[in-house]
């Protein structure tokens, strides 16, 4: 599936979730909530991480793994909406950047003899 497919997905969950959380709560959440709650994933991540490095023990193995992982990538794939930003084009901007800076930092290093 294309990132444009990914987001489009994650768009009718954010829907469903905001239909939710109006009937149940009355709102929906903030930009700054989906943050906190990115936040809350990204911590439930590396605890499963460290489990699946042996570091801990942690329930669900590598399947909450994976589920973790995916709503993480919910979570960015939604802020980059709501914030107006093109993903895929940030994204190749960053990863050339980064390139460029990494080659530049690698080739300095190059013995001259």
């Amino acid at each position: 599936m294309s990132l444009d497919g990914l987001q489009q997905q994650a768009m009718r969950v954010h829907d469903l979730y905001d239909q939710l959380n109006r009937r149940e709560r009355g709102r929906v959440w903030t930009r700054e909530e989906f943050m906190l709650g990115f936040m809350g994933d990204v911590g439930d991540l590396a605890k499963l991480v460290m489990a699946e490095e042996g570091a801990r023990d942690m329930p669900g193995g590598r399947v909450a793994l994976e589920h973790e992982l995916a709503d993480c990538l919910w979570s960015v794939l939604i802020l980059a909406r709501r914030f107006d930003v093109d993903l895929e084009t940030a994204f190749r901007r960053t990863m050339t950047e980064l390139e460029a800076a990494i080659n530049i930092r690698l080739a300095g290093d190059e013995d001259p003899s």
